[in-house]
């Protein structure tokens, strides 16, 4: 039995996403021994707070229809769950990913990684667009993808500029 979502339980999705990829900036800058790269990565963990901030935002903008629970949910165990599939999803700010850095990565490697996190975050949106009813607000999964394709812009002009 398939299991559809509304697009709120999407965005508790993608806020705990956000703070993930702070945590995994932070983490990363925490390691650094070259000053510079670490402000670099705090530069980035705050640019994941402000996305964070972003689809704050954007989930008060959710009609009540759109917040529907899809789900008969009596012990609450839908948002453990949502978290889970967060912290799971493969993509960015994966705790594993960040757990198996060293500290010895040039900063490139971990742009490069960061970015293929994102791309994986960006698939794992358009998996969930599938399991979306048009009436719980389906279309706002493009506004999170567009966000998470910003993302990817950015850090790839962030490489750009580091590898010049």
């Amino acid at each position: 039995m398939a299991y559809d979502f509304n697009v709120n339980e999407v965005f508790e999705m993608a806020i705990q996403i956000e703070a993930n990829g702070a945590n995994f900036y932070r983490k990363a800058a925490g390691m650094q021994k070259d000053p510079d790269n670490k402000a670099f990565l705090e530069k980035l963990a705050r640019m994941e707070d402000k996305h964070k901030t972003t689809f704050e935002s954007m989930q008060k903008e959710v009609s009540e229809g759109e917040k529907q629970e899809t789900v008969f949910d009596p012990a609450d165990e839908l948002s453990m769950y949502l978290k889970a599939m967060a912290d799971n999803h493969g993509g960015e700010g994966d705790p594993d990913i960040v757990d198996a850095f060293t500290g010895e990565e040039p900063i490139e490697e971990i742009i490069t990684t960061a970015i293929g996190l994102e791309k994986e975050s960006i698939l794992f949106y358009l998996g969930l667009k599938d399991l979306v009813p048009a009436k719980y607000g389906h279309d706002k999964l493009d506004h999170i993808i567009k966000e998470e394709k910003l993302h990817i812009a950015q850090l790839t002009g962030f490489l750009k500029k580091i590898k010049a």
